[in-house]
């Protein structure tokens, strides 16, 4: 029998969340602690982070700087913010990492799958032909490709770079 070592999803499974809103802290953090933070840009008006349970290499979240639960509570400024930086972090990934495809989504309220009600953010995942296997249907298990440190790194610089 295979066997596939993952131990850091158990910081996931019984790990003790941090207090505060993640989005914030990695906002309001010095810039020294980005990588810490998994923080890949950080503009006047939102941020994109790396989400450290990812779905695929590459999962990014994108949250503004307003601390509201749902996009209709966002002011017309930080909608926009929102919107662009999604846009910035569509076009880094898509150039650095060269997905096919992407999920662009919001999960809204606990019930409908968001860890963070309380912040509302934008999940944008690369996605490839062929990046779907059995191993979540049989084994419970995600394949990631890419250890979090390495794409952070590519990112990060990738970001710096983008206009």
């Amino acid at each position: 029998m295979e066997h596939l070592y993952a131990p850091w999803r158990m910081e996931y499974i019984g790990g003790t969340p941090e207090p505060g809103c993640l989005f914030c802290r990695a906002r309001e953090a010095d810039a020294g602690q980005d990588r810490h933070n998994l923080l890949v840009w950080r503009g006047p008006d939102a941020i994109v982070m790396l989400n450290k349970f990812p779905y695929n290499s590459g999962h990014v979240m994108v949250a503004p700087r307003a601390h509201v639960g749902s996009l209709e509570d966002l002011d017309d400024h930080d909608a926009l913010a929102l919107h662009q930086a999604v846009a910035r972090a569509l076009g880094v990934l898509r150039t650095e990492l060269g997905p096919e495809g992407f999920n662009v989504g919001v999960n809204l309220g606990r019930v409908a799958g968001a860890g963070i009600p309380d912040h509302v953010h934008v999940h944008v995942v690369p996605r490839w032909n062929g990046d779907t296997n059995f191993m979540p249907v049989l084994a419970e298990t995600k394949v990631v490709n890419e250890h979090l440190e390495r794409t952070w790194e590519k990112l990060s610089a990738a970001f710096s770079g983008a206009t």
